[in-house]
């Protein structure tokens, strides 16, 4: 796999080798443009982190892994033997994280805890409206010449109550959104945000939450308590013909019982940008082989989901964020100082 060795001034106390994982040419092009300058070397590996692939990162100062890579125990334990102390994530979530090992094994893990709100935010804008006015199915009717109108009939946004699940930076950008849409906002969270209340939104518990929304959008992290937050429980709770969007972390839904709300009628509308399984799926083209998950399979089969592979971060902006908070978080660790992401 290619290296990239920035040259010119540094401003570093130590050049750090770093082993980057789950890379695409994305990836490259724009870390490589973000360490310009520091001296850092980048060797950059397609292959996910686990503890299979950990020995490729065997002599580096550092691991720079993604979402979907494999930083439990067993592989952390085999990266600590032999030189790494750094895991930089490049993304806010770090749920794939063992924290409590990385700490006992020596380990300093840090994260890009809010690279672009705005990215993450339109796009959950995107799936509420192409969802709305069935912009997927539209579009595969008029290319096969069909221009009829049956089965397309949306919804006004701006007259329905949306409800937020969580309020950090990503929530209140939709709810930025939203606003100028003209929605009745309401919001669940364990802390209430300001910026959130000055936009007009109204905080609920969870289950009024469930109860008022006529679309849902999740915004929260994963967490023990938030895993399957959205279960059979709190689907029964729902309107019938409720709009659930997810572009947080894919297993905040039980996905068997959105399939069902979904067989019910229960649930009109499902957009999802994650998948609580997606760690063999996103980020690959699998366009010629057969998808083994056999959930979802059965959620493309209906024609109100609308699933995207993990794309809501995917923006010039974005990647640009990240790439350089990422470069800014290894230059801290080599200059002996902490950057304020260290989790």
């Amino acid at each position: 796999m290619p290296t990239v060795t920035p040259s010119g001034p540094a401003s570093y106390t130590l050049r750090m080798r770093v082993a980057v994982f789950s890379t695409k040419p994305y990836d490259e092009r724009y870390l490589g443009t973000a360490a310009e300058g520091t001296g850092h070397e980048l060797q950059f590996f397609e292959a996910h982190l686990n503890r299979s692939t950990a020995p490729l990162a065997d002599g580096f100062d550092a691991v720079c892994a993604f979402v979907n890579d494999d930083l439990g125990a067993a592989t952390l334990l085999r990266l600590a033997k032999n030189a790494p102390k750094l895991i930089a994530l490049r993304s806010a979530g770090f749920n794939n994280v063992d924290l409590d090992a990385a700490k006992s094994l020596g380990l300093t893990v840090v994260r890009v805890p809010a690279y672009s709100p705005r990215s993450v935010a339109e796009h959950t804008v995107a799936l509420m409206l192409a969802l709305d006015r069935k912009l997927h199915r539209a579009y595969a009717r008029v290319r096969e010449g069909n221009l009829s109108l049956d089965g397309l009939l949306g919804f006004d946004l701006g007259s329905r109550t949306v409800g937020l699940v969580g309020t950090g930076k990503i929530g209140v950008a939709v709810a930025g959104i939203l606003k100028g849409f003209g929605c009745d906002l309401i919001g669940y969270d364990v802390f209430q945000n300001q910026d959130a209340i000055d936009l007009g939104l109204e905080y609920v518990e969870l289950k009024a939450l469930w109860e008022r929304a006529d679309v849902i959008s999740l915004h929260a992290p994963l967490t023990p308590d938030t895993h399957h937050l959205v279960d059979s429980y709190a689907i029964a709770n729902m309107k019938k013909g409720v709009m659930l969007i997810n572009t947080s972390r894919g297993a905040l839904i039980d996905t068997s019982a959105a399939i069902e709300g979904l067989k019910t009628g229960k649930i009109a509308h499902l957009g999802l940008d994650v998948y609580e399984e997606e760690g063999d799926l996103f980020f690959e083209d699998l366009s010629d082989t057969v998808i083994q998950d056999d959930q979802f399979s059965r959620l493309l089969t209906f024609p109100n989901v609308l699933i995207t592979g993990h794309q809501a971060f995917f923006t010039v902006e974005a990647l640009e964020a990240i790439a350089h908070d990422t470069i800014a978080n290894i230059t801290a660790f080599a200059e002996g100082r902490e950057s304020g992401n260290e989790l």
